[in-house]
């Protein structure tokens, strides 16, 4: 089997508060054949600068994202699409000049880890196990800028379908935004939470004990919400339920 060479572009809330899902997205990466890179002189996309109204400051940090990969060779993966579409549809709108065709060469080859798999290494299924008591319910949460952004939907749900040990439930109104996005938790929290509780409901109503997603933004705002409220609710990121062993 050929070598497909991969550069881990492991995003922030990832690498500082889930780094166990860029562990988990690397096992699964080399699993499936790929020789993962990682460019160490990485740091953040600048999406959260030019959410907040600051397109200077947001070049500036993406300056660094493009001088960490624009030498390096084979798609960029991240487990985590927000990112993703800020490199895919924002770094194109920010650079002109000698830049732009840096920013447009990567990108094209930056993918979120469903699509990759799914669609670039054709693996409709990867197996894995849920890592909790077999039978559990899960509700997938499609991520707003997975979802709306990149147009990602399938590939997240064939990989879904793959997993041993838990059934898949369908909450009403699943397309609704859970509330997060980024500082728009912090500015409008009232409403945030909000959204966050309709999700949760939601998910409750149609059996679900565990949701699924691919955010760790969204992960970490309706667990700390479920938490608080003291629901049955486990939340996990999709690559936690790939794993062969069905170990956390």
């Amino acid at each position: 089997m050929p070598v497909t060479p991969v550069q881990l572009f492991v995003t922030c809330l990832v690498d500082l508060l889930y780094p166990s899902v860029g562990e988990r997205t690397v096992a699964l990466l080399e699993r499936l054949g790929c020789d993962v890179c990682f460019p160490a002189t990485q740091t953040c996309c600048g999406q959260p600068a030019l959410s907040a109204g600051y397109p200077s400051e947001a070049l500036s940090v993406a300056d660094r994202f493009l001088d960490a990969f624009a030498d390096t060779e084979g798609p960029i993966v991240a487990p985590f699409g927000s990112c993703v579409h800020m490199v895919r549809h924002h770094y194109p709108r920010l650079y002109e000049g000698e830049r732009a065709a840096v920013a447009a060469e990567l990108a094209a080859r930056t993918f979120e880890l469903p699509s990759f798999v799914v669609d670039e290494l054709g693996r409709s299924e990867v197996g894995g196990r849920y890592p909790g008591p077999s039978g559990t319910t899960v509700a997938y949460h499609h991520e707003c800028h997975m979802r709306y952004g990149l147009g990602v939907t399938d590939a997240p749900m064939s990989l879904l379908r793959g997993v041993a040990g838990c059934t898949i439930v369908e909450p009403q109104r699943g397309e609704l935004c859970c509330g997060f996005g980024g500082t728009f938790s912090l500015k409008l929290s009232e409403i945030s939470v909000a959204m966050a509780d309709e999700k949760l409901d939601s998910a409750l109503a149609a059996g679900a004990q565990a949701i699924v997603s691919t955010d760790v933004g969204c992960l970490m705002h309706l667990e700390g919400r479920a938490r608080r409220r003291g629901l049955p609710l486990r939340v996990h990121h999709l690559v936690d339920l790939l794993e062969p062993d069905g170990r956390l």
